[in-house]
């Protein structure tokens, strides 16, 4: 039979033990815990990281129109002399990376559209002269010029029609071309 004082004693025993299978426990939930938020933050740092990114290419590597004027308007062969710069940020890219897209109604309510590159795009000097190259780099800073090619989309009286550039790998810029009722050789459309 135990005395007193080892009962004594066996009870202590079991409250330390008992103390200790807590204090196991609770830093077992918190290591659970701590390993969840750890987690938890670096999957929302790769999914912010991965949207800034995007949002930095989407951005950045994009044209601005200047301006762009009705160049030609015989049959067949209307074009749009337009004036751009890559957005501030961009990387220099080639001019055949850079495609146009001019959108109109056919006249029989069906959508019609005229597209092509920028491969004949050439530096503007700021004299109202070009210098040609066959494909260049565009480069941000730079001011260039291009003819559009739209024959299926000439600039027709009364009519919007929409012009939509993008960048392979980059953004895109989305212009309405507003004719007016008397379109005529030199007037602004955008």
């Amino acid at each position: 039979m135990k005395t007193e004082k080892e009962t004594k004693q066996d009870e202590l025993a079991a409250i330390g033990i008992g103390a200790m299978i807590v204090f196991i426990a609770l830093i077992l939930v918190a290591a659970v815990a701590a390993a969840v938020i750890i987690q938890t933050a670096e999957k929302l740092q790769q999914n912010a990281q991965a949207s800034g990114d995007d949002t930095q290419e989407q951005m950045s590597t994009k044209v601005i129109l200047l301006s762009t004027v009705i160049d030609d308007m015989t049959g067949g062969a209307e074009e749009l002399f337009s004036t751009f710069e890559l957005a501030p940020g961009s990387e220099p890219i080639q001019g055949d990376d850079l495609a146009y897209t001019v959108i109109c109604d056919d006249g029989a309510g069906n959508a019609a559209f005229d597209d092509g590159d920028f491969s004949g795009a050439t530096a503007h000097d700021g004299n109202g002269e070009t210098v040609a190259a066959p494909v260049i780099t565009l480069n941000p800073g730079t001011t260039y010029v291009v003819v559009l090619d739209i024959p299926t989309c000439g600039p027709t009286a009364n009519t919007d029609h929409i012009l939509v550039i993008s960048v392979v790998g980059g953004g895109s810029t989305y212009e309405e071309l507003q004719y007016g009722s008397a379109p005529a050789v030199g007037d602004v459309v955008v």
